[in-house]
């Protein structure tokens, strides 16, 4: 059975704040896990939806719903920076994901051709593969307009725009992204994505990188919002500090990105020292040098290889790589749904990497080791503020 996550609607969100919390049970998911065998080279098409439903989770609020693969494609590599990529190469790549079973994209109005790609994607999928096949392909885009006034004609038009991009009469999700939280543009905005929701232009609406107390105000304001997608891996941890508890209050869920921090959690960068200029592997994609920056605020590169270290022991243990080990992980936290895993179309794949994520159990010696390295370093929260705080500092 997919899990599903109910977000029933209120009117205030402080009343349902003196119940009690639900309890989130890391066993009951592990005692899911179990029930895989390895799913590498799965395929959506072959038989396997049974399978293939418990990796699925169910994003619900009210009576919207969404069920998602919990390992994401994430297609911010389209953008550029990452190599150049083939239009034919990519949508071939995408096919081979979802043939994996790995089944959800996630992109955005701003990441380069990932749209267009999407749309010659499930153009093929509906060509090529059979209707139950096709049913099971979401793809998740983002709209992250400048913070001018959000008429209807405004948010109707750049919603229009995705729709003909990714070849849908209904996006699957619409997570949006406000810039200047002083500008309070974004109850407009959301406001009218949600009549778009009710026309069937979109499915579900969601947020990208709001911060706890933005979120309060949201569902305050009773906007059906059904997830949060934020920034969040072993180093940073600060969804679990306070979004984490407010998201199982109301039952939004989280669906996290950085949680590979764009490759350095992985066997490529332990035991490296990249203080000696040209002895380490280069950070010569945005991803590595954003995420390397994060490294240096969490408490830098000494500290980070203590946690490759332990990921490493670890992944031995259970026969995996680094990769794996880190999403799982954050898989397990408390309110998060999915996390993404960057995909470079074309150009390299990690389609095996992502399926052991599934059948991955980490016993209490692996949590116990990992949580003890990762609080290591600073306080995050301290450092940097709560979640996408970082892309709003002057």
């Amino acid at each position: 059975m997919a899990v599903t996550v109910h977000n029933p609607r209120f009117s205030n969100l402080t009343a349902l704040k003196s119940a009690k919390p639900p309890a989130h049970s890391n066993a009951a998911a592990r005692a899911g896990t179990r029930r895989l065998g390895s799913s590498s080279g799965v395929k959506c098409y072959q038989g396997q939806a049974s399978q293939l439903e418990n990796r699925r989770v169910t994003l619900k609020n009210g009576g919207d719903s969404l069920d998602i693969c919990r390992v994401l494609n994430g297609m911010w590599q389209t953008s550029g920076g990452w190599g150049r990529i083939d239009r034919d190469e990519a949508v071939d790549a995408m096919l081979r994901y979802a043939d994996a079973g790995l089944c959800t994209f996630d992109m955005a109005d701003h990441y380069g051709p990932a749209e267009d790609l999407y749309g010659i994607f499930i153009n093929r999928v509906r060509r090529e593969r059979p209707p139950e096949f096709v049913d099971k392909i979401r793809g998740l885009t983002k709209w992250v307009p400048p913070p001018v006034k959000m008429t209807s004609g405004f948010v109707r038009e750049a919603i229009d725009v995705s729709r003909k991009r990714m070849d849908v009469a209904s996006l699957d999700m619409l997570q949006f992204h406000w810039w200047d939280y002083s500008n309070p543009g974004y109850l407009d905005a959301l406001k009218h994505l949600t009549d778009l929701k009710e026309e069937g232009k979109i499915k579900t609406v969601a947020l990208t990188n709001f911060d706890t107390e933005r979120l309060e105000i949201i569902l305050d304001h009773e906007i059906p919002v059904v997830s949060n997608q934020v920034q969040h891996s072993i180093i940073d941890m600060r969804p679990q500090q306070k979004m984490a508890e407010l998201c199982q209050l109301a039952g939004v869920k989280l669906i996290t990105y950085g949680t590979v921090m764009g490759g350095l959690l992985s066997e490529k960068f332990l035991d490296t020292n990249l203080s000696i200029p040209f002895a380490g592997p280069p950070l010569n994609t945005p991803s590595l040098q954003k995420y390397k920056r994060m490294v240096d605020a969490w408490g830098g590169w000494s500290q980070f290889q203590a946690v490759l270290q332990t990921l490493k022991k670890v992944a031995s243990k259970h026969g995996v790589k680094i990769p794996t080990v880190a999403v799982k992980y954050i898989l397990d936290q408390p309110a998060v749904a999915g996390s993404m895993v960057g995909v470079r179309l074309g150009l390299s794949e990690h389609i095996k990497d992502s399926n052991d994520i599934f059948s991955l159990v980490l016993d209490e010696e692996d949590v116990a080791s990992i949580q003890e390295v990762s609080k290591r370093g600073r306080d995050l929260l301290k450092v940097i503020g709560d979640c996408g705080d970082e892309y709003r500092r002057a």
